[in-house]
């Protein structure tokens, strides 16, 4: 099948289930994935282009990566990235050869660029995890409102394409300019529902890392991952990365849109937290990643084997300094195990790592501690805060060595 007929029967099948209707390549594959929280039993769901993932909603659709895709490769599949929308009405007959996005605002020359043209232009690769503000949200005790999401609405790809600098700079940015907006193709089927804009610092836009990417891993962008055309922020959050990006305005004043004043907002203090139940004097948008790590490779409840070595496996990652060192804990974290860490694929990738345990007959808690080139180290105990946002705690996976 040739790509356009790939995207329009794709397109069809998406729309089918984004409906409610259930095709019958969806029923084909009923079964059920059970996430470790309260009420965290789960479809997993077919949709074209995807292998079985974790189905949250349909419609947006909403599908996260199952946790064992992690331990299979540094690199994330595109048929098993997590996908994340906000608005129900998602573009799905693109046609690359006719799209374009609009640069306009504060700019000397606007323009609109067709995909041919942004492939012209000098390309940029970055090896980069793209996160949801959520990822993790169904952890949160007391729990909160949002997607109740585990682990797996994250992944590390390598994106090509063209540095937001590159284009803004052919634009020419006027004098005054302070934020630059960005718009996708997807968009709400009520009136009532605010569309999906962000925002970024002009400074920020311009510092050559951002990025409008048309590759993904050495392949179109998946349609449920934007294509043909999205933004890519290294080292932020999902909310910004813009899916089929279509337009881009340079503005001189604070974009007031609701998903930059009212939504994803995070306490404006040390830790972004607050004690449950209560709220923050002041917010400011989310932003950058906290330091991570995960256990990959062994489960919660597994079995090892007593008094003979058992490697442990994982990835670390964090908001753009890059991982400076993990460790591992079997003791409750009263003493810890520095682990070696694997091929470094940039700051803003996943970095592996690996360290040989040995336990006597018994129950433990491992535990996985990341420290980052920035000096920020994961709490041992989880902070909360009302969105269910930024969850960084050192993970703990419980085990029986017999």
């Amino acid at each position: 099948m040739d790509r356009r007929s790939l995207i329009v029967n794709s397109a069809a099948a998406i729309a089918a289930a984004g409906t409610g209707i259930t095709a019958p390549f969806l029923r084909a594959f009923a079964a059920t994935a059970t996430l470790p929280f309260d009420n965290g039993e789960r479809p997993l769901v077919k949709y074209p282009q995807k292998r079985l993932m974790i189905g949250l909603t349909s419609r947006p659709p909403q599908l996260e990566t199952p946790f064992s895709v992690f331990n299979a490769n540094v690199i994330t599949p595109n048929d098993a990235f997590f996908v994340r929308y906000h608005l129900a009405d998602v573009p799905l007959n693109i046609d690359p050869n006719t799209f374009s996005v609009e640069i306009k605002g504060k700019v000397n020359k606007p323009m609109k660029l067709s995909l041919a043209d942004i492939k012209k232009m000098p390309a940029l690769e970055v090896m980069a995890v793209n996160q949801c503000s959520g990822n993790s949200r169904g952890f949160f005790n007391p729990r909160v409102a949002g997607g109740q999401l585990g682990n797996g609405a994250m992944g590390n790809a390598l994106w090509k394409g063209v540095s937001l600098k590159t284009i803004l700079d052919e634009a020419g940015v006027q004098r005054g300019a302070r934020q630059v907006t960005f718009n996708g193709m997807d968009r709400p089927v009520s009136d009532k529902t605010p569309d999906f804009i962000k925002a970024l610092d002009i400074d920020h836009a311009r510092d050559g890392e951002v990025m409008l990417a048309y590759s993904m891993n050495g392949k179109d962008l998946p349609v449920l991952n934007g294509f043909p055309l999205r933004l890519v922020v290294p080292g932020y959050y999902g909310t910004y990365w813009v899916k089929h990006l279509n337009e881009i305005t340079v503005i001189d004043d604070v974009f007031d849109g609701f998903w930059m004043k009212t939504a994803y907002r995070i306490p404006d203090n040390d830790c972004n937290c607050v004690g449950p139940g209560t709220t923050p004097k002041t917010t400011i948008p989310i932003n950058r990643f906290k330091v991570r790590s995960f256990i990959t490779n062994t489960a919660d409840g597994a079995k090892l084997k007593a008094g003979a070595r058992s490697l442990i496996k994982g990835i670390a990652f964090d908001g753009g300094t890059g991982i400076r060192s993990v460790a591992v804990s079997s003791d409750g974290g009263k003493n810890w195990v520095p682990a070696k860490l694997g091929a470094n694929l940039g700051k803003y990738s996943f970095r592996e790592w690996q360290v040989p345990v040995m336990l006597s007959a018994g129950a433990f808690e491992l535990k996985v501690r990341a420290t980052s080139n920035g000096n920020e180290v994961q709490p041992m105990d989880p902070l909360w805060n009302g969105a269910g946002y930024l969850r960084n705690v050192v993970e703990t996976v419980r085990v029986r060595a017999i």
